[in-house]
């Protein structure tokens, strides 16, 4: 079966897919988001889009534990949704995850246009996965409103 060129599908999809968040200025805005997975930013744009690109990066919490999950798309498989990605597990620290990151988006020539996003997701995705320390609270340091006397 012979695959569709992406800006074709990017040509079929940008306006009208069931991605597309429109509640911004009744889709007059400049900025439209999209849901759709492997989007690094949640922009609707060719760029960005998981859809009509066939290589894609996604970076997502890795479940219960502190942990990151980093897919690829491999780009052979387009028609087989089950083994569409290529994903790996990281439960290091931040630094080696950056590097990680950036040695699978850049140096292996996969979507280097993509690697300061993925690194902006993954370190949203990273600070989202950290546990407040538990411990005294700081008191709030503001002035006291004092009420007046009647």
């Amino acid at each position: 079966m012979a695959t569709v060129p992406g800006q074709l599908i990017w040509e079929i999809v940008k306006k009208n897919n069931s991605f597309l968040v429109k509640q911004f200025g009744r889709g007059t805005a400049s900025v439209q988001f999209s849901k759709e997975p492997n989007n690094l930013y949640n922009l609707n744009s060719y760029k960005h889009s998981g859809l009509a690109n066939k290589k894609t990066v996604t970076i997502q919490s890795g479940g219960k534990d502190q942990s990151v999950l980093l897919a690829t798309t491999k780009t052979k498989k387009q028609n087989k949704p089950s083994s569409l990605l290529h994903k790996s597990v990281m439960r290091k620290e931040f630094p080696r995850m950056a590097k990680a990151v950036k040695n699978q988006v850049a140096d292996n020539y996969y979507r280097p246009d993509l690697t300061k996003a993925a690194l902006a997701r993954l370190s949203a995705v990273n600070r989202s996965l950290k546990v407040a320390k538990s411990g005294v609270k700081k008191r709030n340091r503001q002035a006291l409103k004092i009420r007046g006397r009647k």
